[in-house]
């Protein structure tokens, strides 16, 4: 028997048929447009009940809503709440980011995958990472035998030294400076802050990783003094991780404050009034994406010509240069 689809709603006759026996206000929707997200959804929820072999009723019940509640949300037309969702996610034995559409779940591949990482400690993850890498080819070959990358990216919050430790690597090592931020401003024709407030946050962080592309691309060997929010796009960490050595210059909050105020710049808590809470909690926020870094050095704890030996030391021996300890 054909289906006839009833325009702009994407249900089918019979299905328009179904939902009006459970609700006139889902007949009355059939033939409206809906919310492009709800009907995904209520696809991957009808999706997941055939695939668990389960009936519209069983569902229900295991989940404890009504089944005139379910078929609101199978036929796009429910907004239902994140805990009925949780419900619902539980009763067809998936998780709620299946439910919700995370690229992880889309085939059976993705599925499999996060099965076998499911549970694994962070060490293990690390080196499935690094292997995948290296065979996506995206791993980052390092010209040097000591297998590390002679490019070095300094990470941390703003205040931390990057700028001033980095020039001071670069001068010892004889390679290119490379301040990320200024970078980025070439791209865009106007200043972070202007970015941020003009284009919005999305648009810095494309901007941010056109500059770290275009550094790696340019720069065998390279310091480069990345911005504290790099952490934020998952693509572009593993990007500076895949292609250069990594340091995170880690600091006390108070010291990165302290730091901060002294060069007259308190983006982004210029009208907070907890501008030291704001920080610890960006700091706590990104400590565990620096903590990937492949060397840390703290900068609170020596003056800054102790911190550049350490740093200077450090990269030496990571490099295999002469000099080095």
């Amino acid at each position: 028997m054909s289906s006839t689809i009833l325009h702009g709603s994407g249900l089918t006759e019979e299905d328009a048929q179904a939902a009006e026996a459970h609700s006139p206000a889902l007949a009355e929707a059939a033939a409206e447009e809906k919310n492009p997200f709800l009907v995904a959804l209520g696809e991957r929820v009808r999706a997941l009940r055939s695939r668990r072999g389960m009936t519209r009723k069983a569902v229900a019940l295991a989940a404890e809503v009504s089944e005139r509640h379910l078929a609101n949300l199978e036929y796009g037309v429910g907004n239902a709440s994140i805990l009925v969702l949780l419900q619902v996610a539980q009763a067809l034995q998936c998780t709620l980011a299946e439910l919700t559409g995370d690229v992880t779940t889309a085939s059976p591949e993705w599925l499999l995958l996060r099965e076998l990482l499911e549970g694994r400690d962070e060490a293990t993850l690390h080196r499935v990472r690094v292997a995948v890498g290296e065979l996506l080819g995206t791993g980052g070959a390092a010209a040097k035998p000591s297998g590390r990358s002679p490019r070095i990216a300094l990470v941390g919050l703003r205040g931390a030294g990057k700028s001033t430790l980095g020039q001071m690597l670069a001068d010892d090592l004889g390679v290119a400076f490379v301040e990320l931020s200024r970078e980025i401003e070439k791209f865009a024709g106007c200043s972070i802050n202007e970015i941020q407030s003009l284009y919005g946050q999305n648009a810095y962080r494309r901007y941010e990783r056109r500059a770290l592309e275009e550094a790696i691309q340019i720069h065998a060997e390279a310091v480069i003094a990345t911005p504290g929010g790099i952490v934020s796009d998952p693509a572009t960490f593993n990007l500076l991780l895949a292609h250069c050595t990594t340091v995170w210059l880690q600091a006390e909050p108070e010291d990165h404050m302290k730091r901060v105020v002294a060069q007259g710049d308190l983006r982004p808590m210029a009208a907070s009034k907890e501008a030291m809470e704001d920080l610890k909690g960006i700091l706590a926020g990104r400590a565990a994406f620096y903590s990937k870094a492949d060397f840390k050095i703290d900068t609170s704890a020596q003056t800054l010509e102790g911190t550049f030996m350490q740093l200077r030391q450090t990269v030496r021996a990571a490099l295999r240069l002469d000099g080095g300890p």
